[in-house]
């Protein structure tokens, strides 16, 4: 099976981890969420695991989403060329979060995320500046547009790309279904609450 979803070629440490991790838990079944919450042992994994979802609802990438319409337009992009210009973001988007998956075993997983956050809040005081100033100058809403894909580049590359596999490596097999869970739970209830707030916080 291995062989299968890998290839060929010498994957006997992997294989020794998962025999292992399953001699660890020693065919313990599948925890549910509720146990999840209540032992302290994986307490810190699930914190972690909250604050890292809560980041991803919290820096901005769905507002930037928002306004990516306005900003195309006010760059001089015609309205009917801005869905090229979208696609382009996602395009992007997808690009950058492959490259993570290259790039997150070499640089590790706290440098990818700490250095793309900055990346992303330098990108948005960037943008900041130049949504005040785009009447100033002509290339000003250039300089924006350009932020808004170093913006979704850094995010993909970042915490788009870690967030993903990070269940996976900090919990043990009895507990992923729960944190699944737990995660998806908390990402649309998150997701939910900006809908709510977003328009009048605007």
């Amino acid at each position: 099976a291995v062989k299968q979803l890998w290839g060929d070629g010498d994957h006997l440490a992997e294989i020794n981890d998962m025999m292992s991790e399953q001699r660890a838990i020693g065919g313990e079944k599948a925890k549910s969420v509720w146990d999840l919450l209540r032992d302290r042992a994986v307490r810190w994994q699930l914190i972690s695991l909250l604050l890292v979802v809560s980041c991803i609802q919290l820096l901005g990438a769905n507002v930037v989403y928002s306004y990516a319409y306005s900003i195309f337009i006010k760059a001089g992009i015609p309205p009917a060329q801005t869905h090229y210009v979208s696609l382009g973001i996602g395009t992007t988007e997808i690009l950058s979060t492959v490259l993570c998956g290259f790039l997150i075993e070499r640089s590790g997983r706290k440098t990818l995320l700490w250095k793309n956050y900055a990346v992303m809040a330098l990108a948005l005081g960037l943008l900041t500046v130049t949504l005040s100033l785009q009447d100033s100058f002509f290339w000003v809403p250039y300089c924006s547009v350009a932020l808004v894909f170093i913006f979704i580049m850094s995010f993909g590359i970042g915490p788009g790309g870690v967030v993903c596999p990070l269940i996976t490596e900090i919990f043990i097999q009895s507990y992923r279904p729960a944190a699944y869970v737990f995660n998806g739970v908390v990402n649309w209830v998150q997701l939910f609450i900006l809908g709510l707030v977003f328009p009048f916080l605007v």
